[in-house]
């Protein structure tokens, strides 16, 4: 019995051990929803050009290209916590993809722990290029 026990406490080690040091980093997922149809490629943009807004513009007409969707996780115990830095950052990421020149009505989920990581946060808004 105790060869067992042995067998199985070197086996939930080598598991643990496994879990803790797998994954350095925060992961993302991301996700475009509602793509409005466009005859034109979308243009290049750089993610740093991108302005987010909680709030609505209004001093500008634009177009909706479509609502993003974005999750930051938290890969093991002993990373930092999401931020809504790094929520923002892939936000514009995504809108870049598509050529948006904004990104408004941004809002922020809540951080949680879930099966697959030890903390997410995440963010949603509407990508939009400017007509004029």
């Amino acid at each position: 019995m105790s060869l067992k026990l042995a067998k199985l406490f070197c086996y939930l080690a080598a598991l643990a051990s496994g879990l803790l040091v797998s994954g350095c980093a925060t992961w993302s997922t991301g996700e475009v929803m509602n793509v409005r149809p466009t005859t034109q490629e979308a243009k290049q943009v750089s993610p740093e050009k991108i302005l987010l807004t909680e709030g609505d513009i209004s001093d500008r007409p634009y177009a909706v290209l479509g609502d993003i969707s974005v999750t930051v996780n938290k890969t093991t115990i002993f990373h930092a916590e999401p931020t809504r830095e790094m929520v923002n950052d892939k936000l514009r990421e995504e809108a870049a993809k598509l050529g948006a020149d904004a990104v408004t009505h941004v809002r922020y989920g809540t951080v949680g722990i879930s099966l697959m990581s030890w903390g997410s946060l995440d963010g949603k808004g509407r990508a939009v290029s400017f007509t004029r």
